[in-house]
């Protein structure tokens, strides 16, 4: 269980701290992170770090597949652990 809380903490970190790089580098002009990155480390449990960090830094916040995709990675990551946690349940005995 401990690993499961250290990958979430590290993968929700890395996805805020990516959207604002990207936004630093956005500013800048600078080669910038693709959406594709964003977007995986939603998918891969950092949709919370994501949705923090575009709106801490303002990034991504007027385009609707951000908008509307992260949280809709977040809702769809919460139904399935709730889903997986219902069917796997140790059943009392």
């Amino acid at each position: 269980m401990n690993l499961i809380i250290i990958y979430l903490i590290s993968i929700n970190l890395i996805a805020f701290l990516s959207m604002g790089i990207d936004k630093y580098k956005a500013i800048h002009h600078k080669w910038r992170i693709s959406e594709r990155a964003l977007f995986l480390s939603a998918f891969l449990f950092g949709s919370i770090g994501s949705m923090l960090g575009m709106y801490l830094f303002h990034h991504k916040t007027k385009h609707p597949k951000f908008v509307y995709g992260i949280p809709a990675i977040f809702i769809l990551q919460v139904v399935s652990v709730l889903t997986f946690f219902h069917l796997y349940q140790p059943s009392p005995h």
